[in-house]
């Protein structure tokens, strides 16, 4: 897949810098995340990967141009999963999509074997994939004043992705994890902060600016950047087995939770601006 043929992100390298900004670039949908743009991310770091002018990378999301509010910023919204993403793809394309898996661990151990380094900045709401995508793949996670993070899959009568059953309990502790995962509950980017969920929160103009600054100081000139690449090997390869079979679990939990009648009461229930009634099936 060519960076010209991306639909859904958007792909510039500073050549001065070496930085890649990487834009998830579909905010009438307030950037939610279809199997198309997992697929594009996926390309977006194999091309990183061959580019040794390439040396660093920052995720975030873009504003709508129709609501200037930054307080209505969407970083993601979560997981897109309308079929319509997929019209007109040619079958090359295609065939690189796996609808099967949904905890993305394709993407996932791509990101995770990634020694460049990745600065998530997070410019608003993060919810779902929107925060489960960057705890696994970015080294470092930098929020906006206006941002907040959910991981609402329980009350969607659904599981985790991106590994995140494995990777929360160690970033945040068990408890809180379960916490986290189980009640859905929506923390604001002071609180996520607070948990150890992401790093900083900064004011929502320099939040770009601020990323940017902390990749600098990762790469070279002003950054021992092969120091950097060998210990995030040291650090990951380890963990990689694990995560693999973490992703694993969560794809079978997932292809299972998707055809529950409690997914689809969940999914008639926000439709229909009420309370769930679940039955266990």
């Amino acid at each position: 897949m060519k960076i010209s043929e991306f639909r859904d992100i958007l792909y510039q390298k500073d050549t001065d810098t070496g930085i890649v900004t990487v834009t998830i670039n579909q905010p009438k949908r307030k950037n939610a995340l279809s199997a198309l743009t997992f697929l594009e991310f996926w390309w977006a770091v194999d091309y990183m990967e061959n580019d040794d002018e390439a040396k660093a990378m920052i995720i975030t999301g873009a504003g709508n141009p129709d609501d200037p509010d930054p307080a209505k910023e969407a970083f993601s919204s979560g997981g897109y999963f309308s079929s319509d993403v997929l019209q007109g793809l040619d079958k090359v394309i295609l065939n690189q999509i796996d609808l099967r898996d949904i905890a993305q661990k394709k993407l996932a151990l791509k990101m995770w074997s990634f020694d460049k380094p990745v600065i998530a900045a997070l410019n608003g709401l993060a919810i779902g994939a929107g925060i489960t995508m960057p705890i696994c793949c970015a080294d470092r996670i930098l929020a906006s004043e206006y941002a907040w993070v959910q991981m609402p899959f329980v009350n969607l009568a659904l599981i985790p992705e991106f590994g995140n059953t494995y990777l929360l309990p160690m970033l945040i502790g068990f408890q809180k994890a379960r916490e986290v995962i189980l009640t859905g509950k929506r923390y604001t980017a002071g609180e996520a902060q607070a948990m150890g969920m992401i790093q900083a929160v900064v004011p929502h103009d320099l939040l770009l600016k601020t990323a940017k600054q902390e990749a600098l100081k990762l790469i070279t000139p002003n950054g021992a950047g092969l120091a950097v690449r060998l210990t995030k090997r040291a650090i990951q390869s380890p963990h990689a087995e694990k995560l693999s079979e973490a992703l694993d679990l969560e794809n079978d939990g997932l292809n299972r939770a998707f055809s529950t009648r409690d997914f689809f009461e969940a999914l008639a229930a926000k439709k229909e601006k009420r309370a769930p009634v679940f039955s266990g099936r």
